[in-house]
């Protein structure tokens, strides 16, 4: 099943163990936020902390494996066209874009606001938020600990595939963020493509 989720849109899905949903980055650097819940109790959902701990790494790429707050696997990726995506450098919000870009950001949309749309279907509020996966999305870190958000290091037609490990309830936000370069300023399309067995 392939969905094109047009720029600036929320996307969900539940995803069945050992399906995969494959994330294609159409026409290159386009930021994809990312949260992921067990789909039978959301109270279990991706924790960057038990991610991170666990790879030694702060950056995903194939065969990484997004944890629960439980340390329980959600979903492994098990390809990847880019080989390094974001777990720190959250999702856009009206509050981050006034205190980054100035007031006058304050109306434009947000990736928060596309996740609390989209939960809300699934009786999902702000207190079900947490960090999220940046797929796509370049944030090297400095030598003294800063984080930068620069172009991004995809390109039209790049994708990535995660198996779900259990069922389990996918929230994306395809960013909107046109104040700096992590969409290239430009928002555009990606697609989603959810199959039936795993990839080899």
């Amino acid at each position: 099943m392939k969905t094109v989720v047009p720029a600036r849109a929320a996307w969900s899905s539940v995803i069945r163990t050992g399906e995969t949903l494959t994330i294609t980055d159409l026409h290159g650097n386009q930021a994809v936020d990312f949260l992921v819940y067990d789909a039978h109790d959301t109270s279990v959902r991706y924790s960057a902390p038990d991610t991170i701990h666990a790879q030694g790494n702060i950056f995903l790429t194939t065969g990484s494996v997004l944890l629960s707050n439980e340390h329980t696997p959600l979903m492994t990726v098990v390809a990847d066209d880019v080989g390094r995506h974001d777990t720190v450098g959250g999702a856009c919000s009206k509050e981050s874009n006034t205190l980054r870009y100035g007031h006058h950001t304050w109306s434009q949309h947000a990736c928060v606001d596309n996740f609390l749309a989209e939960g809300a279907r699934y009786g999902l509020g702000k207190r079900d938020l947490v960090s999220n996966v940046n797929w796509y999305m370049n944030v090297p870190v400095e030598q003294d600990g800063t984080l930068g958000i620069v172009d991004g290091i995809s390109a039209p037609g790049l994708a990535l595939t995660l198996r779900a490990e259990r069922d389990v309830l996918v929230l994306v936000s395809n960013c909107p963020q046109i104040n700096n370069p992590c969409n290239g300023f430009d928002p555009t399309a990606v697609e989603m493509t959810i199959s039936g067995t795993a990839a080899e």
